[in-house]
């Protein structure tokens, strides 16, 4: 083991990747020479030439749709969305033919496609820049998201989508390209719908998706201190989604909030909490509670920006008030 980034984390697995198998390669703005805006291709190209890591105009829908025509005739495309707020350029090639080749076809094409982009607020980039819109194409069958919480996840999620047949979309976290984690030196992959149980708890089960994780972590450590168990849960993707893990966690604690950076109307809190309540019904003590951005443009303003979104100090205070059986309180 060793602490990486999660940036040299995804540029280790697209160099793996592109090493094992020719027919990979990336596609985007800026991915060449300047290694993207967050620097995380730096050094692709000297290795694999611009004919394996290709610039491309500003012209989203027309290099997605590159990259679908290249996956449906036997390449895996990695292409690169420089934000994910830019996915609304992208959705008919995505939604309506990567989603659909597989099934139109009868089952004769595939679209083994990788769409790799990202999420996050807080980090003042304003309301066309910080979006988290990972709910919008989990909505759509035929594609499975991918929400990698640190490097280690990165890696081998990143890894399992470029081998997967299916289009994958994976978002990375802006903010946590800099964050270190331990990342095997050996090859590994991680397979999609497996949770991963980060802390065992009793009382509350806490499930966040991507940086949310870590802030149900610390909201874990917070309640801990003060008697309250928390069993923090990953769901690393959510299509597929692993309900099987997250159930049985809610039977056992009967609390649960789901975490989610993304707007919290009709979105990826609503589903996961809506099966918990649907499977879960009896064992429970209160609803599942939903936690997710506030339901306005993400502001420039640091001071309006940072209570935008969920936060550890915000999850705990939930938390003490599912446990004390304050419902009114925590709705």
């Amino acid at each position: 083991m060793r602490n990486i980034t999660l940036s040299q984390a995804v540029n280790e697995a697209l160099a793996e990747e592109m090493r094992r198998d020719e027919t990979v390669f990336i596609i985007g703005e800026d991915v060449a020479e300047a290694g993207t805006p967050f620097k995380i291709l730096s050094g692709l190209v000297e290795e694999f030439g611009t004919n394996r890591v290709i610039d491309t105009p500003i012209s989203e829908p027309g290099f997605m749709g590159m990259g679908v025509g290249a996956a449906m005739t036997g390449m895996r495309p990695v292409v690169d969305l420089m934000f994910g707020d830019f996915i609304f350029l992208v959705m008919d090639q995505l939604c309506n033919q990567a989603a659909k080749t597989h099934y139109m076809s009868g089952g004769k094409l595939n679209v083994p496609m990788v769409l790799r982009t990202n999420l996050g607020a807080t980090r003042r980039s304003a309301a066309q820049h910080s979006q988290s819109l990972h709910a919008i194409v989990a909505h759509i069958p035929g594609i499975k998201v991918a929400l990698p919480s640190s490097a280690y996840e990165a890696k081998g999620l990143l890894k399992t989508a470029i081998r997967d047949n299916n289009p994958v979309v994976i978002f990375e976290d802006k903010l946590m390209y800099q964050d270190k984690a331990e990342v095997p030196e050996e090859e590994y992959c991680i397979p999609f719908g497996e949770a991963n149980i980060k802390r065992e708890g009793t009382d509350i089960t806490l499930i966040g998706t991507s940086s949310m994780v870590q802030v149900c972590e610390k909201a874990a450590e917070i309640l801990a201190a003060e008697g309250i168990s928390a069993e923090v849960i990953d769901p690393r993707t959510i299509v597929p989604l692993d309900e099987k893990t997250l159930v049985e966690s809610a039977k056992k604690t009967s609390r649960v909030i789901v975490v989610d950076e993304g707007h919290q109307s009709f979105g990826t809190t609503s589903e996961i909490a809506s099966r918990i309540n649907e499977k879960a019904f009896y064992y429970l003590d209160a609803p599942a509670l939903r936690m997710g951005a506030m339901d306005v443009p993400i502001p420039f303003s640091p001071a309006l920006e940072d209570i935008t979104v969920p936060t550890a100090e915000g999850v705990a205070e939930n938390a003490r008030k599912l446990v004390r059986g304050d419902l009114i309180n925590a709705a």
